[in-house]
Protein backbone atom coordinates (compact mmCIF):
# COMPACT_ATOMS: atom_id res chain seq x y z
CA UNK A 1 0.00 0.00 0.00
CA UNK A 2 1.03 3.69 -1.00
CA UNK A 3 1.78 6.22 2.01
CA UNK A 4 1.71 9.28 1.76
CA UNK A 5 2.10 12.25 4.14
CA UNK A 6 -0.56 14.25 2.41
CA UNK A 7 -3.70 13.32 0.65
CA UNK A 8 -5.51 16.66 -0.80
CA UNK A 9 -8.83 15.44 -2.38
CA UNK A 10 -9.99 18.23 -4.94
CA UNK A 11 -7.84 20.04 -7.45
CA UNK A 12 -9.74 23.22 -7.23
CA UNK A 13 -7.79 26.23 -5.97
CA UNK A 14 -7.74 25.42 -2.37
CA UNK A 15 -6.81 21.97 -3.22
CA UNK A 16 -4.05 22.87 -5.47
CA UNK A 17 -3.05 25.51 -3.09
CA UNK A 18 -2.12 23.14 -0.29
CA UNK A 19 -0.25 20.72 -2.83
CA UNK A 20 2.03 23.18 -3.93
CA UNK A 21 3.04 23.96 -0.04
CA UNK A 22 3.13 20.70 0.71
CA UNK A 23 5.61 20.10 -1.48
CA UNK A 24 7.68 23.32 -0.37
CA UNK A 25 8.12 21.63 2.69
CA UNK A 26 9.43 18.22 1.11
CA UNK A 27 6.48 16.02 2.12
CA UNK A 28 4.91 13.20 -0.05
CA UNK A 29 1.60 14.59 -1.29
CA UNK A 30 -1.15 12.68 -3.47
CA UNK A 31 -3.38 15.13 -5.29
CA UNK A 32 -6.86 13.14 -6.33
CA UNK A 33 -9.28 15.32 -9.02
CA UNK A 34 -12.21 13.68 -10.45
CA UNK A 35 -12.45 16.45 -12.85
CA UNK A 36 -10.28 18.79 -14.38
CA UNK A 37 -7.49 20.85 -12.68
CA UNK A 38 -8.58 24.11 -11.37
CA UNK A 39 -12.20 23.48 -10.09
CA UNK A 40 -15.45 25.81 -10.38
CA UNK A 41 -13.17 28.95 -9.66
CA UNK A 42 -11.03 28.58 -13.20
CA UNK A 43 -14.33 26.80 -15.54
CA UNK A 44 -17.51 27.63 -14.28
CA UNK A 45 -16.52 30.52 -11.77
CA UNK A 46 -14.13 33.25 -11.43
CA UNK A 47 -11.77 33.41 -14.34
CA UNK A 48 -14.78 32.46 -17.03
CA UNK A 49 -17.24 34.53 -15.64
CA UNK A 50 -15.01 37.74 -15.08
CA UNK A 51 -13.53 37.02 -18.47
CA UNK A 52 -16.87 37.44 -19.64
CA UNK A 53 -17.62 40.15 -17.68
CA UNK A 54 -14.04 41.92 -18.75
CA UNK A 55 -15.34 41.50 -22.85
CA UNK A 56 -19.14 42.72 -21.51
CA UNK A 57 -17.05 45.85 -20.63
CA UNK A 58 -15.13 46.09 -23.05
CA UNK A 59 -18.39 46.02 -25.96
CA UNK A 60 -19.76 48.30 -23.61
CA UNK A 61 -17.61 51.27 -23.64
CA UNK A 62 -17.03 51.14 -27.41
CA UNK A 63 -20.97 50.93 -27.98
CA UNK A 64 -21.21 54.33 -25.80
CA UNK A 65 -17.64 55.94 -26.15
CA UNK A 66 -18.02 59.59 -28.09
CA UNK A 67 -14.76 57.70 -29.71
CA UNK A 68 -16.28 54.36 -30.89
CA UNK A 69 -16.38 53.43 -35.22
CA UNK A 70 -19.57 54.99 -36.34
CA UNK A 71 -20.79 51.39 -37.70
CA UNK A 72 -19.71 49.77 -34.94
CA UNK A 73 -21.22 46.25 -34.71
CA UNK A 74 -21.60 43.33 -31.46
CA UNK A 75 -19.52 40.44 -32.06
CA UNK A 76 -21.10 37.08 -32.37
CA UNK A 77 -21.43 35.20 -29.59
CA UNK A 78 -19.36 32.31 -30.62
CA UNK A 79 -16.21 34.75 -30.57
CA UNK A 80 -17.19 35.69 -26.76
CA UNK A 81 -16.87 32.29 -25.98
CA UNK A 82 -13.71 31.53 -28.06
CA UNK A 83 -11.83 34.37 -25.99
CA UNK A 84 -13.11 33.20 -22.49
CA UNK A 85 -12.21 29.87 -23.07
CA UNK A 86 -8.87 30.56 -24.23
CA UNK A 87 -8.64 32.26 -20.80
CA UNK A 88 -9.27 29.14 -19.26
CA UNK A 89 -7.58 27.04 -20.92
CA UNK A 90 -4.39 28.61 -20.91
CA UNK A 91 -4.20 28.96 -17.06
CA UNK A 92 -5.25 25.09 -17.18
CA UNK A 93 -2.47 24.20 -19.24
CA UNK A 94 -0.36 26.14 -16.75
CA UNK A 95 -1.49 23.91 -14.00
CA UNK A 96 -1.17 20.83 -15.55
CA UNK A 97 2.45 21.64 -17.09
CA UNK A 98 3.31 22.37 -13.55
CA UNK A 99 1.72 19.42 -12.09
CA UNK A 100 3.48 16.96 -15.07
CA UNK A 101 7.07 18.50 -14.22
CA UNK A 102 6.61 18.15 -10.81
CA UNK A 103 5.54 14.09 -11.28
CA UNK A 104 8.37 13.53 -13.83
CA UNK A 105 11.31 15.19 -12.14
CA UNK A 106 9.89 14.01 -8.15
CA UNK A 107 8.58 10.61 -8.98
CA UNK A 108 8.91 9.67 -4.76
CA UNK A 109 7.43 13.07 -3.70
CA UNK A 110 4.37 13.77 -5.64
CA UNK A 111 1.51 11.65 -7.70
CA UNK A 112 -1.54 13.09 -9.52
CA UNK A 113 -4.42 10.64 -9.50
CA UNK A 114 -6.92 11.43 -11.84
CA UNK A 115 -10.41 9.84 -10.18
CA UNK A 116 -12.44 9.87 -6.79
CA UNK A 117 -11.43 9.49 -3.34
CA UNK A 118 -13.54 7.81 -0.96
CA UNK A 119 -12.78 7.58 2.75
CA UNK A 120 -12.33 4.12 4.25
CA UNK A 121 -11.53 5.34 7.44
CA UNK A 122 -9.84 8.36 8.89
CA UNK A 123 -6.38 7.11 6.90
CA UNK A 124 -7.28 4.86 4.05
CA UNK A 125 -8.40 6.22 0.85
CA UNK A 126 -9.74 4.18 -2.28
CA UNK A 127 -9.17 5.98 -5.39
CA UNK A 128 -11.02 4.97 -8.39
CA UNK A 129 -9.22 6.00 -11.04
CA UNK A 130 -11.49 7.19 -13.77
CA UNK A 131 -10.03 4.42 -16.47
CA UNK A 132 -11.92 1.83 -13.97
CA UNK A 133 -9.11 0.94 -11.89
CA UNK A 134 -9.03 0.63 -8.04
CA UNK A 135 -6.37 1.61 -5.53
CA UNK A 136 -5.90 1.97 -2.20
CA UNK A 137 -3.64 4.40 -0.34
CA UNK A 138 -2.41 5.70 3.57
CA UNK A 139 -2.50 9.41 4.61
CA UNK A 140 -0.96 10.55 7.75
CA UNK A 141 -3.32 13.72 6.87
CA UNK A 142 -6.18 14.40 4.59
CA UNK A 143 -7.41 17.27 3.35
CA UNK A 144 -11.03 17.72 1.69
CA UNK A 145 -10.81 20.24 -0.73
CA UNK A 146 -13.78 19.29 -3.26
CA UNK A 147 -15.10 22.49 -3.76
CA UNK A 148 -18.79 23.37 -4.27
CA UNK A 149 -21.60 23.55 -6.95
CA UNK A 150 -24.84 25.75 -6.99
CA UNK A 151 -27.49 25.20 -5.39
CA UNK A 152 -30.57 23.68 -6.94
CA UNK A 153 -34.29 24.27 -6.30
CA UNK A 154 -36.11 20.87 -6.08
CA UNK A 155 -39.54 23.06 -7.57
CA UNK A 156 -37.66 24.80 -10.84
CA UNK A 157 -36.64 22.26 -13.44
CA UNK A 158 -32.97 23.52 -14.17
CA UNK A 159 -32.00 21.48 -17.34
CA UNK A 160 -29.09 23.57 -17.80
CA UNK A 161 -30.60 24.60 -21.49
CA UNK A 162 -33.56 27.01 -20.60
CA UNK A 163 -33.08 27.54 -16.96
CA UNK A 164 -29.29 27.08 -15.68
CA UNK A 165 -27.41 27.53 -12.50
CA UNK A 166 -23.96 29.60 -13.02
CA UNK A 167 -22.71 26.33 -14.24
CA UNK A 168 -25.01 26.22 -17.70
CA UNK A 169 -25.01 29.87 -18.53
CA UNK A 170 -20.85 29.52 -19.48
CA UNK A 171 -22.41 26.76 -22.58
CA UNK A 172 -24.74 29.63 -23.99
CA UNK A 173 -24.22 29.53 -27.44
CA UNK A 174 -25.83 32.85 -28.54
CA UNK A 175 -27.24 36.14 -26.93
CA UNK A 176 -30.50 35.51 -25.04
CA UNK A 177 -32.93 37.90 -26.24
CA UNK A 178 -34.23 37.94 -22.56
CA UNK A 179 -32.67 36.52 -19.71
CA UNK A 180 -34.43 36.05 -15.82
CA UNK A 181 -31.90 35.83 -12.81
CA UNK A 182 -33.45 34.69 -9.73
CA UNK A 183 -31.31 36.15 -6.56
CA UNK A 184 -30.08 39.61 -6.40
CA UNK A 185 -26.82 38.78 -4.99
CA UNK A 186 -23.22 39.18 -6.27
CA UNK A 187 -23.67 36.62 -9.01
CA UNK A 188 -27.02 37.01 -10.03
CA UNK A 189 -25.97 41.02 -10.00
CA UNK A 190 -23.20 39.88 -12.32
CA UNK A 191 -24.60 38.27 -14.73
CA UNK A 192 -27.37 40.83 -15.31
CA UNK A 193 -24.35 43.00 -15.41
CA UNK A 194 -22.87 40.95 -18.26
CA UNK A 195 -25.45 40.55 -20.64
CA UNK A 196 -26.90 43.98 -20.07
CA UNK A 197 -23.59 45.45 -21.03
CA UNK A 198 -23.61 43.64 -24.22
CA UNK A 199 -26.82 45.46 -25.37
CA UNK A 200 -28.59 42.42 -26.74
CA UNK A 201 -30.31 41.06 -23.95
CA UNK A 202 -33.07 42.66 -21.71
CA UNK A 203 -32.61 41.22 -18.14
CA UNK A 204 -35.05 40.76 -15.46
CA UNK A 205 -33.49 40.44 -11.56
CA UNK A 206 -35.84 38.79 -9.21
CA UNK A 207 -34.84 40.41 -5.98
CA UNK A 208 -37.52 39.34 -2.92
CA UNK A 209 -36.30 42.42 -0.62
CA UNK A 210 -36.71 46.13 -1.71
CA UNK A 211 -32.84 46.43 -2.95
CA UNK A 212 -30.32 44.18 -4.10
CA UNK A 213 -26.91 43.25 -2.40
CA UNK A 214 -28.58 43.32 1.09
CA UNK A 215 -25.35 42.52 2.77
CA UNK A 216 -23.86 45.88 1.63
CA UNK A 217 -24.24 49.56 2.49
CA UNK A 218 -27.47 51.11 0.78
CA UNK A 219 -24.93 53.54 -0.82
CA UNK A 220 -23.21 50.88 -2.48
CA UNK A 221 -26.63 48.96 -3.30
CA UNK A 222 -27.97 52.40 -4.54
CA UNK A 223 -25.40 53.05 -7.22
CA UNK A 224 -25.28 49.35 -8.55
CA UNK A 225 -29.19 49.50 -8.82
CA UNK A 226 -29.51 52.80 -10.42
CA UNK A 227 -26.58 51.60 -13.25
CA UNK A 228 -28.25 48.30 -13.68
CA UNK A 229 -31.29 49.98 -14.28
CA UNK A 230 -29.83 52.78 -16.52
CA UNK A 231 -28.27 49.72 -18.54
CA UNK A 232 -32.13 48.52 -19.30
CA UNK A 233 -32.07 46.27 -16.45
CA UNK A 234 -36.01 45.44 -15.14
CA UNK A 235 -35.45 44.48 -11.01
CA UNK A 236 -38.31 42.79 -10.10
CA UNK A 237 -38.25 44.56 -6.11
CA UNK A 238 -40.26 43.06 -3.28
CA UNK A 239 -41.05 40.16 -5.03
CA UNK A 240 -41.11 36.19 -4.35
CA UNK A 241 -41.14 33.83 -6.95
CA UNK A 242 -44.23 31.48 -7.17
CA UNK A 243 -43.38 28.97 -9.52
CA UNK A 244 -40.45 28.88 -12.79
CA UNK A 245 -41.65 26.52 -15.36
CA UNK A 246 -40.60 26.18 -18.55
CA UNK A 247 -43.27 26.26 -21.17
CA UNK A 248 -42.93 26.26 -25.47
CA UNK A 249 -39.50 26.44 -25.34
CA UNK A 250 -38.78 29.35 -22.80
CA UNK A 251 -39.17 30.52 -19.55
CA UNK A 252 -42.72 30.85 -17.56
CA UNK A 253 -42.20 32.44 -14.53
CA UNK A 254 -44.71 33.82 -11.32
CA UNK A 255 -44.17 36.50 -9.13
CA UNK A 256 -46.00 37.32 -6.15
CA UNK A 257 -45.35 40.81 -5.05
CA UNK A 258 -45.33 42.89 -1.35
CA UNK A 259 -48.55 44.40 -2.20
CA UNK A 260 -50.37 40.89 -2.80
CA UNK A 261 -50.47 41.22 -6.62
CA UNK A 262 -49.41 38.00 -8.54
CA UNK A 263 -48.51 38.69 -12.30
CA UNK A 264 -47.00 36.27 -14.88
CA UNK A 265 -43.77 37.21 -16.81
CA UNK A 266 -41.81 35.40 -19.81
CA UNK A 267 -38.52 35.09 -20.89
CA UNK A 268 -36.04 32.99 -23.39
CA UNK A 269 -33.87 31.83 -20.75
CA UNK A 270 -33.52 31.34 -16.93
CA UNK A 271 -30.47 31.94 -14.33
CA UNK A 272 -31.00 30.55 -10.92
CA UNK A 273 -28.48 31.96 -8.60
CA UNK A 274 -29.59 31.02 -5.31
CA UNK A 275 -26.27 30.37 -3.63
CA UNK A 276 -24.05 27.10 -3.31
CA UNK A 277 -23.58 23.70 -1.48
CA UNK A 278 -20.41 21.87 -0.72
CA UNK A 279 -19.28 18.56 -2.60
CA UNK A 280 -19.69 15.85 0.11
CA UNK A 281 -20.93 12.92 -2.19
CA UNK A 282 -19.30 9.91 -2.03
CA UNK A 283 -16.54 10.63 0.04
CA UNK A 284 -16.88 8.50 2.61
CA UNK A 285 -17.09 10.78 5.51
CA UNK A 286 -18.59 8.58 8.02
CA UNK A 287 -16.66 5.63 7.54
CA UNK A 288 -13.73 8.11 9.09
CA UNK A 289 -16.08 9.18 12.18
CA UNK A 290 -17.32 12.68 10.87
CA UNK A 291 -20.96 13.58 10.93
CA UNK A 292 -22.88 16.84 8.91
CA UNK A 293 -24.28 19.41 11.19
CA UNK A 294 -27.56 20.94 10.52
CA UNK A 295 -26.49 23.06 7.71
CA UNK A 296 -25.14 19.80 6.08
CA UNK A 297 -20.97 21.17 6.57
CA UNK A 298 -18.86 19.49 8.84
CA UNK A 299 -17.87 21.11 12.20
CA UNK A 300 -14.27 22.43 12.34
CA UNK A 301 -11.79 25.15 14.44
CA UNK A 302 -9.06 26.49 11.84
CA UNK A 303 -9.91 24.25 9.21
CA UNK A 304 -9.56 20.96 11.24
CA UNK A 305 -12.64 18.52 11.99
CA UNK A 306 -13.09 16.50 15.00
CA UNK A 307 -10.93 13.62 13.46
CA UNK A 308 -7.77 15.64 14.11
CA UNK A 309 -5.76 14.32 10.74
CA UNK A 310 -8.73 14.95 8.23
CA UNK A 311 -9.20 18.89 7.43
CA UNK A 312 -11.39 20.91 5.23
CA UNK A 313 -10.32 24.10 3.04
CA UNK A 314 -12.25 26.29 0.30
CA UNK A 315 -15.48 26.13 -0.06
CA UNK A 316 -16.20 22.68 1.73
CA UNK A 317 -16.05 25.48 4.79
CA UNK A 318 -18.89 27.16 5.74
CA UNK A 319 -17.18 30.84 5.61
CA UNK A 320 -16.62 32.70 3.00
CA UNK A 321 -16.34 30.67 -0.08
CA UNK A 322 -13.89 33.13 -2.10
CA UNK A 323 -10.73 31.65 -4.23
CA UNK A 324 -8.59 34.08 -2.89
CA UNK A 325 -9.72 32.46 0.47
CA UNK A 326 -10.15 28.91 -0.47
CA UNK A 327 -6.25 29.34 -1.40
CA UNK A 328 -5.20 31.19 1.80
CA UNK A 329 -6.63 28.27 3.80
CA UNK A 330 -5.16 25.90 1.99
CA UNK A 331 -1.77 26.80 2.38
CA UNK A 332 -2.49 27.33 6.17
CA UNK A 333 -3.62 23.60 6.67
CA UNK A 334 -0.21 22.86 5.47
CA UNK A 335 1.69 24.75 7.32
CA UNK A 336 -0.81 24.08 10.49
CA UNK A 337 -0.01 20.63 10.14
CA UNK A 338 4.06 20.97 10.64
CA UNK A 339 4.09 23.97 13.02
CA UNK A 340 4.78 26.91 10.61
CA UNK A 341 1.53 28.36 10.88
CA UNK A 342 0.72 31.89 11.56
CA UNK A 343 -2.98 33.45 12.67
CA UNK A 344 -5.11 33.24 9.40
CA UNK A 345 -6.27 36.65 9.59
CA UNK A 346 -10.03 36.95 7.97
CA UNK A 347 -10.53 40.45 8.90
CA UNK A 348 -8.71 42.02 5.90
CA UNK A 349 -9.96 39.79 3.38
CA UNK A 350 -10.16 41.81 0.00
CA UNK A 351 -13.40 40.81 -2.42
CA UNK A 352 -13.97 42.41 -5.54
CA UNK A 353 -17.99 42.25 -7.62
CA UNK A 354 -17.39 42.60 -10.88
CA UNK A 355 -21.00 45.06 -11.32
CA UNK A 356 -21.04 48.50 -13.51
CA UNK A 357 -19.03 50.19 -11.78
CA UNK A 358 -16.99 47.55 -10.16
CA UNK A 359 -17.01 47.24 -6.06
CA UNK A 360 -14.59 46.62 -3.62
CA UNK A 361 -14.02 45.91 -0.44
CA UNK A 362 -12.12 45.12 2.79
CA UNK A 363 -12.76 44.81 6.36
CA UNK A 364 -16.22 45.82 7.78
CA UNK A 365 -18.94 48.09 6.21
CA UNK A 366 -21.08 50.23 8.12
CA UNK A 367 -23.80 47.18 8.82
CA UNK A 368 -21.26 44.90 10.12
CA UNK A 369 -20.00 47.92 12.47
CA UNK A 370 -23.49 48.46 13.19
CA UNK A 371 -24.87 45.12 14.44
CA UNK A 372 -21.38 44.65 16.21
CA UNK A 373 -22.23 48.05 18.03
CA UNK A 374 -19.15 49.34 17.24
CA UNK A 375 -18.92 53.29 17.29
CA UNK A 376 -16.89 54.08 13.93
CA UNK A 377 -16.18 57.55 12.27
CA UNK A 378 -16.89 56.91 8.44
CA UNK A 379 -15.66 59.51 5.29
CA UNK A 380 -17.21 59.19 2.08
CA UNK A 381 -15.07 60.72 -0.79
CA UNK A 382 -16.42 60.93 -4.14
CA UNK A 383 -14.64 60.14 -7.46
CA UNK A 384 -15.40 63.95 -9.43
CA UNK A 385 -12.81 65.54 -7.03
CA UNK A 386 -9.83 62.61 -8.42
CA UNK A 387 -7.53 64.01 -11.09
CA UNK A 388 -7.23 60.30 -12.40
CA UNK A 389 -11.08 59.60 -12.91
CA UNK A 390 -11.66 62.69 -14.60
CA UNK A 391 -8.96 62.39 -17.16
CA UNK A 392 -10.84 58.71 -17.68
CA UNK A 393 -14.29 60.73 -18.12
CA UNK A 394 -15.39 58.31 -15.37
CA UNK A 395 -16.44 60.81 -12.34
CA UNK A 396 -19.22 58.51 -10.35
CA UNK A 397 -18.03 56.31 -7.84
CA UNK A 398 -16.45 57.06 -4.01
CA UNK A 399 -14.14 55.73 -1.72
CA UNK A 400 -15.27 55.10 1.91
CA UNK A 401 -13.36 54.50 4.94
CA UNK A 402 -14.55 53.24 8.11
CA UNK A 403 -12.37 54.02 11.37
CA UNK A 404 -12.64 53.38 15.27
CA UNK A 405 -14.38 56.56 16.78
CA UNK A 406 -11.19 57.21 19.42
CA UNK A 407 -8.10 58.82 19.19
CA UNK A 408 -6.23 55.89 17.22
CA UNK A 409 -8.37 56.21 14.27
CA UNK A 410 -7.66 52.16 13.40
CA UNK A 411 -9.16 51.56 9.97
CA UNK A 412 -12.18 49.13 10.47
CA UNK A 413 -12.92 48.98 6.56
CA UNK A 414 -13.41 50.02 3.47
CA UNK A 415 -15.58 49.83 0.35
CA UNK A 416 -14.66 51.34 -3.11
CA UNK A 417 -17.41 51.32 -6.40
CA UNK A 418 -16.02 53.03 -9.43
CA UNK A 419 -13.36 53.02 -12.13
CA UNK A 420 -9.90 51.04 -10.60
CA UNK A 421 -11.88 50.26 -7.62
CA UNK A 422 -10.26 46.57 -6.70
CA UNK A 423 -6.85 47.95 -7.84
CA UNK A 424 -7.01 50.77 -4.75
CA UNK A 425 -8.09 48.62 -1.54
CA UNK A 426 -4.72 46.21 -1.01
CA UNK A 427 -2.82 48.60 0.90
CA UNK A 428 -5.79 49.24 3.10
CA UNK A 429 -5.83 45.43 3.71
CA UNK A 430 -2.25 45.65 5.04
CA UNK A 431 -2.81 48.54 7.65
CA UNK A 432 -6.10 46.40 8.66
CA UNK A 433 -3.87 43.76 8.96
CA UNK A 434 -1.18 45.69 11.20
CA UNK A 435 -3.98 47.09 13.10
CA UNK A 436 -2.48 50.89 11.75
CA UNK A 437 -4.31 54.04 11.59
CA UNK A 438 -5.52 56.53 9.35
CA UNK A 439 -2.11 58.34 9.55
CA UNK A 440 0.08 55.84 7.17
CA UNK A 441 -2.55 56.57 4.47
CA UNK A 442 -3.02 60.23 5.10
CA UNK A 443 1.32 60.72 4.99
CA UNK A 444 2.10 58.91 2.12
CA UNK A 445 3.41 59.70 -1.15
CA UNK A 446 0.61 58.44 -3.57
CA UNK A 447 1.51 58.21 -7.22
CA UNK A 448 0.13 61.31 -9.66
CA UNK A 449 -2.77 61.37 -11.00
CA UNK A 450 -4.27 58.01 -9.62
CA UNK A 451 -7.44 56.79 -8.65
CA UNK A 452 -5.95 55.50 -5.11
CA UNK A 453 -5.05 59.60 -4.34
CA UNK A 454 -9.04 59.61 -3.38
CA UNK A 455 -8.15 57.01 -0.53
CA UNK A 456 -5.49 59.64 0.83
CA UNK A 457 -7.89 62.27 0.89
CA UNK A 458 -10.70 60.43 2.70
CA UNK A 459 -8.05 59.57 5.12
CA UNK A 460 -6.96 63.13 5.20
CA UNK A 461 -11.12 63.71 5.99
CA UNK A 462 -11.12 61.87 9.03
CA UNK A 463 -7.66 63.87 10.61
CA UNK A 464 -9.32 67.24 9.58
CA UNK A 465 -6.42 68.08 6.96
CA UNK A 466 -7.82 67.17 3.63
CA UNK A 467 -6.74 69.37 0.62
CA UNK A 468 -10.45 69.58 -0.28
CA UNK A 469 -12.62 70.66 2.51
CA UNK A 470 -15.81 68.86 2.61
CA UNK A 471 -17.58 71.75 4.69
CA UNK A 472 -17.67 73.42 1.09
CA UNK A 473 -18.62 70.25 -0.65
CA UNK A 474 -20.75 68.84 1.87
CA UNK A 475 -23.17 67.10 -0.92
CA UNK A 476 -20.70 64.48 -1.96
CA UNK A 477 -17.65 64.93 0.67
CA UNK A 478 -19.01 63.96 4.26
CA UNK A 479 -17.42 62.48 7.63
CA UNK A 480 -19.77 61.18 10.27
CA UNK A 481 -19.40 59.60 13.87
CA UNK A 482 -22.02 57.09 14.14
CA UNK A 483 -22.74 55.35 17.22
CA UNK A 484 -25.93 53.77 19.06
CA UNK A 485 -27.94 54.66 15.63
CA UNK A 486 -26.95 58.08 15.76
CA UNK A 487 -25.42 60.08 12.61
CA UNK A 488 -23.43 62.57 13.70
CA UNK A 489 -21.62 65.10 11.21
CA UNK A 490 -17.94 65.84 12.01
Amino acid sequence: MEKYDIAVIGGGPSGYAATMRALDLKKKVILIERDKIGGAGLHNGALSSKTLWELSKNIYNMRHSDLAPFNYNLPPYSKILELMNQAVQTRMEQLQYQLHQIQTLYPNLFKFANGTGSLLNQNQIQITYNDGNHQIIWADNIIIATGSRPRKLPNIPIDEKIIMTSDGIHHLTDYPQSLVILGAGVIGCEFATIFANFGKTKVYLIDKADRILPFEDEDIASVVAQNLEHLGVHIHKNASLVSMEIEDNRVKYILEFKEGKTETFYAEKALVSVGRIPNFEDLGLQNAGLTFNSRGYIDTKDGQSDVPNIYFVGDTTADICLVNVGELEGRHIIEKIYGKEHPLIYENISTIMFLHPEVAGVGMNEIEAQKKGIPYQVATYTYNYIGRALCMQCPQGFFKILVSDDEHKKILGMRAIGEHASTAIQGVALLIAQNLSIEAIAELIHPHPSIIEGIQECARMLLGKSIIKPEFFSQSLNCFRVYDGNRLKI
